[in-house]
């Protein structure tokens, strides 16, 4: 579980690539301007020659968003141009993985299918496999598709810009890549543009110019980043280079990366080489660009204020992940410096999640009124609770412990869910809480309809199955059982609205809402003899 003082564990915890649907759109109304009597069909096959997923026949371009995980949103949009010789598109290692790549680093990715030559063959590749050598015969049969292609790569370009608002994304942090004859089209947008339609920045990879009729660098031209590999096998990695020393010769900033070993349409593909990190480095520059971190306020930069502290707490939470994994060092000087509890005082520790660390950062009065003691660490499970539950509550001579769990282990921030697990975990820490004299208040799981970390994991009925359970559980064993999921629950069986920002954790209304039905389950837990 996830929060404002420590939104981003979860990068650690889970695979946030998950996508919502796909939206596609139709990248003009009616018929593209300049092939108004192409009639064919888009159609898509698997290439055996090449290993991969390949869409032919484009005739309508079209334009499909992939969204990225709203908490990690940065405002940066990229349009994604496959390549593939203007016959085809390798939709998958240079579409749509890299556009789930860029969604993990909270930008909102276009795939791009651009119209292509007309196919004569339910087998493109065969066709096109025998003239790649053939330069001009393939630059010849090209010539009047390629301004077709740059043309649908400005139209998405300024597409995206228009409805900028209605994807979040910032109208000057629009950027192309594209690969191969992708990159062609990347390029022709940055020398066919207008102020409207211009990339902000642009990235052709092994990308082939020979098609453009000019490549003089604009004079706004955009930062571009190029990759390519020296053993490519269309010799086109001359072609990354010159467009590299075009760009510096007109004062415009370049990065260019040569691969001594890669081939040409490396793209995504895993091959074992140092080529398939140009990916990591291609992330390096958007950083350096700033366009990895939102211009304007966001679940992640609310805390974090600067990208610089964002990597620094992602640093720390690695280290601590494989040196401390149950963070018992969080409390550990905290702890150290506590004293022995007075004579009849009733000293109540909190131990949990989010939820409870959380609670006396946003109320830090109540807690301090009530002197108790917050033993909560965001993202943990209960598996990480038990380990550290006799040095933060044993060790602490509490009369009284309030425990929460199980959000995360729902949210399987540390492994696959398994439900009799985290009964066990939560049961085991009743069974020290008992052996030691320490009396309990179990509580239940905060309503949640999905994570913002991890969405589709619905879990809904996982959370009342579990409440269900500690709540017998805690019938059976005599132990007050403190409901914290009724009274905040909506019509979907989510967090009400008024309560939350994010769907899971609380605000001070929420809080307040729990504070009353706590006060009173500890006063009641207390008197129990």
């Amino acid at each position: 579980m996830k929060n404002t003082v420590s939104i981003v564990t979860f990068i650690f915890f889970s695979q946030i690539g998950m996508m919502n649907a796909q939206k596609t759109i139709p990248l003009y109304q009616g018929k593209a301007p300049g092939s108004e009597n192409w009639n064919w069909q888009e159609k898509e096959m698997f290439s055996e020659t090449f290993q991969t997923q390949m869409v032919y026949n484009v005739s309508q371009p079209t334009l499909t968003v992939y969204e990225p995980n709203k908490a990690l949103a940065n405002g940066t949009a990229v349009i994604v141009c496959p390549g593939g010789g203007f016959h085809t598109l390798s939709i998958n290692s240079e579409g749509i993985d890299v556009a789930k790549w860029l969604n993990s680093k909270g930008t909102t990715a276009f795939v791009l299918k651009y119209r292509l030559v007309k196919s004569e063959t339910d087998d493109p590749v065969k066709e096109l496999f025998p003239i790649f050598e053939n330069r001009k015969k393939l630059d010849s049969i090209n010539a009047a598709v390629v301004p077709l292609a740059i043309a649908d790569g400005l139209a998405a370009i300024q597409y995206v810009r228009d409805h900028s608002n209605e994807f979040n994304i910032q109208k000057n942090r629009i950027g192309i890549i594209g690969f191969s004859a992708g990159g062609t089209v990347a390029l022709g947008t940055v020398f066919n543009s207008t102020a409207s339609n211009r990339p902000d920045f642009a990235a052709p990879i092994y990308a082939y110019t020979g098609a453009l009729k000019s490549m003089v660098v604009p004079a706004d031209a955009p930062p571009i980043f190029i990759a390519a590999a020296s053993d490519d096998q269309l010799g086109l990695a001359p072609n990354s280079v010159k467009t590299y020393s075009d760009w510096l010769a007109a004062g415009k900033s370049a990065e260019l990366h040569i691969y001594s070993k890669g081939g040409h349409g490396f793209g995504m593909r895993k091959l074992d080489l140092p080529v398939e990190s140009w990916i990591e480095r291609f992330g390096d520059w958007l950083e350096l660009q700033g366009l990895l971190w939102p211009e304007h306020p966001t679940v992640l930069s609310t805390h974090f204020k600067t990208q610089k502290a964002f990597k620094q707490y992602l640093k720390e939470r690695e280290d601590n992940l494989h040196n401390d994994w149950a963070f018992l060092k969080r409390y550990e000087l905290e702890n150290k410096n506590l004293s022995v509890p007075k004579p009849n005082e009733n000293r109540v520790v909190f131990l949990g999640n989010s939820i409870f660390e959380n609670w006396k950062v946003i109320d830090s009065a109540w807690f301090a009124e009530k002197k108790y003691l917050d033993r909560g660490i965001s993202g943990q499970t209960t598996g990480q609770t038990l380990v550290r539950f006799k040095q933060d509550v044993i060790n602490l001579k509490p009369a009284l412990v309030v425990i929460n769990g199980g959000t995360n282990d729902i949210a399987e921030n540390t492994g696959p869910y398994v439900f009799e697990n985290t009964l066990n975990n939560i049961n085991s820490m009743v069974e020290l809480a008992k052996a030691n004299n320490i009396r309990v208040i179990l509580t239940s799981v905060l309503p949640a309809y999905d994570f913002a970390w991890k969405p589709g994991l619905e879990p809904v009925e996982k959370i009342i199955q579990l409440n269900n359970r500690i709540k017998e559980y805690a019938s059976k064993n005599k132990i007050v059982y403190l409901d914290y999921y009724s009274p905040l629950l909506d019509e979907k069986k989510g967090l009400k609205k008024e309560f939350t920002n994010d769907g899971v954790h609380p605000t001070l209304a929420g809080y307040k809402v729990m504070e009353p039905l706590t006060v009173k389950a500890i006063e009641y837990a207390l008197k129990i003899k």
